[in-house]
């Protein structure tokens, strides 16, 4: 994260893309196994290579994008059915209503003791598992006649469903480092077309025939997924198997694993600016869907349950351009492009503030607004914090989605509440410094700070300046000759070449 040139920028990213397109000299011999599950042969063209890298197309990452889709949906599938729960299991709408907490408590427990498994375990293997898990759960979901059985199960597939948070570090890995934001924004809007197509199917199928059909389909999409899956995601080695970077037994343990995830917490500036950052976004995403049903529902609106439902489709015009979000992130460093996310957002929040309540307008473009912005700053914030370590993605990604956990909690919590006291208006306004919280604690911390660096600018306010001329200048340099780009990039490596922040640092700690 510096304001470098722009030529620097390209050149480091050849030099990136060098580095981790290679496996570490432990890995030139295939350690993996040619089998799944010890007695299922891997597809020949999907077996790990290092000579041969497998390419990551557009197919493999939209792939992974519908992975989680239809992942995240099972977290949501009960919630538009519940008076339909409350009838078949003759319990109270009190009783039925803790449903969808637990499905994401264990949701929580997944992210926190399985996910970083991604560090640890052939990450092929791990994801057929956990929807095969996922899946065969969900069988009992769609047939038990008992509550506690089916809140039971519901637990058991949260904490299975934790499928996305494997996949956004593998996309991290395998996508080049130049369309790497790209391809994390197509999975991130996966998770957010998954919330909006677990609730509209679900109703649906429920206004018109029994509520287990919405399991049914669910099992079979995933059985289905497993299938695609197991013909297209490539088989790779253990990110931490063998000799680390200098030359230290790289091998983890469980124990170790989730020991250096309390330590990246604690000891990683990068890494808590952005739980930080991300925690108050959250918080304010949260609250203003969560009270928008009240306003919509309330004067001067009036609309009916109907409408308020279809009105969360608007979100999927911000979700639909999770590409071009992509894209004008990976043009920027990830600090940028953070802060352009978060002077998005304030500016939606202040169109919310001034015109919610006095035109519909108002909200539709405050809608579309924060759902873009929102994903712009959830995408550069993960690149941060990915770039800390690549060997360790899976732990962080496992504590930067608890934060996300933590400031949606807070936001849905904290917004109904002021909206039930004092109205939509200052809900807004409490939104609004939310996101006030994200900017501030973005601007303590700017780019080209050294590793463990908690406040300062490394160059004073030049990497603000980079975001009006940044994408002219990767534009002129790009007219370089790829030999002469290349040139310059080993002269540099020459001379000392980049070094991996935290490849094997914190194991050999």
């Amino acid at each position: 994260m510096s304001g470098v040139s722009s030529e620097d920028k390209l050149s480091n990213t050849i030099i990136e893309s060098n580095s981790e397109s290679k496996p570490p000299s432990s890995e030139k011999t295939n350690i993996t196994s040619p089998k799944d599950f010890g007695f299922l042969p891997v597809p020949k063209r999907l077996r790990y290579d290092p000579d041969n890298p497998f390419h990551f197309g557009m197919f493999l990452n939209i792939l992974f994008g519908v992975t989680s889709t239809f992942s995240v949906a099972n977290l949501y599938w009960c919630q538009p059915i519940l008076i339909e729960l409350s009838s078949s299991f003759d319990v109270s709408y009190n009783e039925i209503s803790k449903l969808p907490t637990l499905i994401q408590a264990g949701y929580a427990t997944g992210l926190l003791f399985i996910s970083p498994l991604g560090d640890l375990v052939r990450r092929r293997q791990l994801l057929l598992i956990l929807i095969i898990v996922s899946a065969s759960l969900t069988i009992g979901l769609s047939l038990t006649p008992n509550l506690p059985a089916f809140q039971i199960l519901s637990f058991l597939v949260g904490v299975s469903s934790v499928t996305p948070q494997v996949l956004l570090p593998l996309t991290a890995d395998l996508a080049p480092p130049s369309r790497r934001a790209t391809a994390m924004s197509i999975v991130f809007s996966g998770l957010l077309f998954g919330i909006l197509i677990a609730r509209v199917f679900s109703g649906l199928i429920a206004q018109f025939a029994d509520w287990r059909i919405t399991y049914y389909m669910a099992i079979g999409i995933q059985w289905v997924l497993v299938l695609v899956l197991f013909w297209n995601v490539p088989d790779y080695p253990p990110k931490n198997a063998g000799k680390d970077a200098h030359g230290e037994d790289g091998k983890l343990g469980y124990g170790k694993i989730m020991w250096t995830m309390v330590k990246f917490s604690v000891t990683e500036p990068v890494l808590i600016q952005g739980c930080l950052c991300n925690m108050g976004s959250a918080a304010a995403f949260s609250s203003f869907w969560v009270t928008l049903t009240f306003l919509l529902g309330g004067e001067p609106y009036n609309y009916s349950t109907l409408i308020i439902g279809l009105f969360g489709l608007i979100g999927m015009v911000g979700v639909a351009l999770a590409p071009l979000v992509g894209r004008f992130i990976d043009f920027l460093i990830p600090w940028q492009a953070s802060l352009v996310a978060c002077i998005g957002l304030l500016l939606f929040q202040i169109v919310q503030v001034v015109g919610n309540g006095l035109n519909i307008a108002a909200v539709i473009i405050a809608t579309v607004g924060l759902d873009v912005f929102r994903q712009m700053l959830e995408t550069s914030l993960a690149i941060s914090i990915f770039s800390i370590a690549p060997h360790a993605r899976a732990r962080l990604n496992a504590i930067y989605i608890l934060s996300l956990f933590i400031g949606q909690v807070l936001g849905s919590s904290a917004g109904t509440k002021v909206f039930l006291t004092y109205g939509w208006r200052a809900t807004a306004v409490m939104t609004l410094g939310f996101t006030l919280w994200a900017l501030i604690i973005l601007l303590m911390r700017g780019p080209e700070c050294e590793r463990y660096t908690w406040f300062g600018f490394g160059s004073g306010l030049r990497g603000i300046r980079d975001i009006v001329c940044g994408v002219q200048d990767l534009h002129r340099s790009t007219g370089s000759s790829k030999a002469q780009l290349e040139k310059s990039v080993n002269e540099k490596s020459d001379a000392g070449g980049q070094r991996d922040i935290g490849e094997g640092e914190t194991e050999k700690e």
